[in-house]
């Protein structure tokens, strides 16, 4: 058998599980590029060294994932005189690559035996500016602060006061914090003073443990399950107590739509942001709810403004020139393509038929169009009360520097000299909702329009000042953004209004069914659930594998993408392994306890949004989940293609008011 060439293992790594995710800092891939990770692996292991995976070295020693050594060390920004605090050496792998940037390191480890057998390697690697305190000597690290950078690899509920403590003042401490074992929060705290520290969320980490309590490596498997194991016999039952049906167009909804009842609300969600089935399965059940239920409005996981131009066409209102497009930003495919096109034409035609007050609207729930917002208040109070528009235009300029990357502002508030943008943003949402006696008089549709993009411009820098803080907070204040427009919408069209939303999964189904309530996240899936209990129906959509329309980088290019077949152990290869090409699975009454009982059992998901990474999919887009808890309903397709993107031009033979061609 030819040798193992590690170096090429170890650039490839490097290239395709660390830059290839993210990390940037130039000084931290060199390092990773030159560190042997198979010295610190047991000889019988070292085979598997640059697995994209953690590794169990002994009953007590795990070597940690390197994407993960990467990560924390780049939030670490170790300069060549920094002095650093390890907790916790384990096998010495990432004490190795901190000795590399620092001009010291002091590492901790309660186990003389571990530090023994770490140091020998780091003394092999010449690692000389590593100090070891192990055993009786653990706790006296205190002697060696202050300390530039901290890096602690044991997992904890929270972080211990006492190491902020050894922090320098602008020192930095990384670690991942959380109460349960298989879902935690990687942190980083920075010493501000003496007394202020400053804690950021990085990312979630998702520990996956065998049932023998080891750390699971992912590797590849096959395809099948063994011909009577327990999730072959699970998928005979979903197959059994399943709806199928050939086509979308012919699929018999009657039963769905009996399950469905008396709801208000009916959430329907996609496991792509770039699928065809699932656009196509939605519109086909929304057009009957209109038809055959009287929904009122269709609300989408879009922007206010951008759905506000869908609504005039179909609605056939009065157009108001714009210099924008509609869903022409990133990523413009999500709503701009053929499949919603086609709903959007037959929404038209279906108003033309209605009196005014009876025609179905469409409406955007999201808080991305910040800029696009601002335009919209300032032109309708220009119209409404020229005074005020001045008074808003001297408001919102505090914005106006960041007008071409809103992101960026984010980052600047970090700065207390730009946080006064709060104060102006809100206020002027104040302003007019005291004012909406006086402006709802002269047109009660415009004054929501203009309400909802002033509340959309105040949550809107909240968010982008928070997502520098933590993706916890900002994914909330979205979804509660969410929840919170389409409860004004309910309002505004009536206490006999019902509501059709379209989102992503992760945002329709309930999550406390998910990994994401041990986070701390919830989504508008739970606050409808809590709000109108079954009242809101709450329906997932799944496939196995196909193409699908998405980027590999924020901002990137569209791709048509492959999907690659469902993990083992997931909701999505159980249903694959049904057998049957298209289904409904009801998850409340007919279907039975003892089906519902066994797919209650928490398994994966796979959740693909505007970016997909084959490469890396299992840590990029797996989750945990409980179906029925999740949803209502799954609607599944084995097989999937991508949507097809309109063109930006104006389309010939449409009116010059069509939302697309402008």
């Amino acid at each position: 058998m030819m040798p193992i060439d590690f170096n090429q293992l170890r650039v490839a790594m490097v290239d395709d599980q660390i830059a290839g995710r993210g990390v940037r800092d130039p000084k931290v891939l060199e390092v990773m590029r030159v560190v042997p990770r198979e010295i610190f692996v047991p000889e019988p292991l070292r085979e598997f060294a640059y697995e994209d995976s953690a590794l169990q070295v002994d009953a007590e020693q795990t070597i940690p994932q390197p994407y993960l050594v990467a990560v924390m060390t780049e939030a670490l920004s170790i300069g060549i005189r920094a002095n650093v605090l390890e907790i916790g050496t384990g096998t010495g792998y990432t004490t190795a690559v901190l000795s590399r940037l620092a001009r010291s390191v002091c590492t901790v480890e309660t186990s003389a035996a571990t530090a023994a057998r770490a140091a020998n390697a780091l003394l092999a690697l010449g690692c000389t500016n590593v100090h070891f305190l192990h055993g009786d000597e653990s706790h006296r690290f205190a002697q060696h602060a202050p300390f530039d950078a901290i890096m602690v690899n044991a997992p904890g509920p929270h972080v211990p006061q006492a190491l902020g403590q050894q922090l320098a003042i602008g020192g930095r401490l990384v670690m991942s914090v959380g109460i349960d074992p298989a879902v935690r929060e990687l942190v980083r705290v920075t010493r501000v003073s003496e007394s202020e520290f400053r804690t950021e969320d990085l990312a979630d980490i998702r520990v996956a443990v065998s049932a023998a309590g080891s750390l699971r490596i992912s590797t590849r498997r096959n395809r099948g399950g063994a011909r009577g194991s327990p999730d072959m016999r699970l998928a005979k039952a979903v197959a059994a107590g399943c709806e199928r049906f050939d086509t979308v167009d012919s699929v018999e909804l009657g039963p769905l739509l009996e399950r469905i009842g008396n709801a208000r609300v009916v959430l329907m969600g996609e496991a792509t942001h770039g699928t065809s089935e699932f656009y196509r399965m939605r519109e086909r059940i929304s057009r009957e709810l209109i038809v055959r239920k009287n929904f009122n409005f269709i609300a989408i996981e879009g922007d206010w403004p951008d759905a506000a131009r869908i609504d005039r066409y179909v609605r056939h209102g009065r157009h108001r020139p714009a210099r924008w497009t509609a869903f022409a930003r990133f990523p413009a495919w999500m709503w701009r393509n053929q499949e919603v096109r086609g709903f959007v034409d037959w929404l038209r035609e279906h108003n033309a038929g209605l009196g005014t007050a009876e025609r179905v609207a469409f409406h955007g729930l999201d808080l991305y169009s910040l800029y696009n917002s601002i335009h919209s208040v300032v032109g309708y109070l220009e119209e409404i009360d020229p005074p005020t528009a001045g008074i808003a235009r001297q408001r919102y300029g505090c914005l106006t520097p960041w007008q071409s990357d809103p992101a960026s502002y984010g980052y600047a508030a970090l700065n207390a000299r730009y946080r006064s943008c709060e104060q102006e943003v809100v206020s002027m949402l104040g302003d007019l909702l005291h004012r909406q006696p006086i402006y709802t008089g002269h047109d009660g549709e415009r004054f929501l329009d203009a309400v909802q993009n002033a509340r959309l411009v105040a949550d809107a820098e909240r968010y982008y000042r928070t997502m520098y803080y933590g993706s916890r907070a900002s994914w909330n204040l979205r979804d509660s953004h969410m929840f919170e427009t389409l409860e004004d919408l309910l309002s505004f069209h009536g206490p006999a209004s019902k509501a059709i939303v379209w989102a992503h999964n992760s945002h329709v189904g309930d999550a406390r069914a998910t990994e994401m309530s041990r986070r701390g996240e919830h989504n508008i899936g739970q606050l409808c659930r809590q709000a109108f209990g079954s009242a809101a129906c709450l329906i997932g959509f799944g496939t196995d594998s196909g193409t699908v329309a998405a980027a590999s980088d924020w901002d990137g290019p569209m791709e048509v993408k492959t999907i690659r077949p469902s993990v083992a152990g997931s909701y999505e290869r159980l249903c694959h392994e049904a057998e049957v090409a298209n289904f409904i699975l009801p998850l409340r009454g007919p279907a039975s306890a003892a089906l519902l009982d066994s797919l209650s059992q928490p398994r994966l998901e796979r959740a693909i949004g505007v970016l997909y990474r084959p490469q890396t999919e299992l840590q990029s887009h797996y989750f945990q989940a409980v179906l029925p808890r999740q949803f209502d309903e799954y609607i599944w397709f084995d097989q999937t293609r991508a949507v097809k993107p309109l063109d930006t031009e104006t389309i010939e033979g449409l009116p010059e008011t069509y939302p697309f061609g402008l």
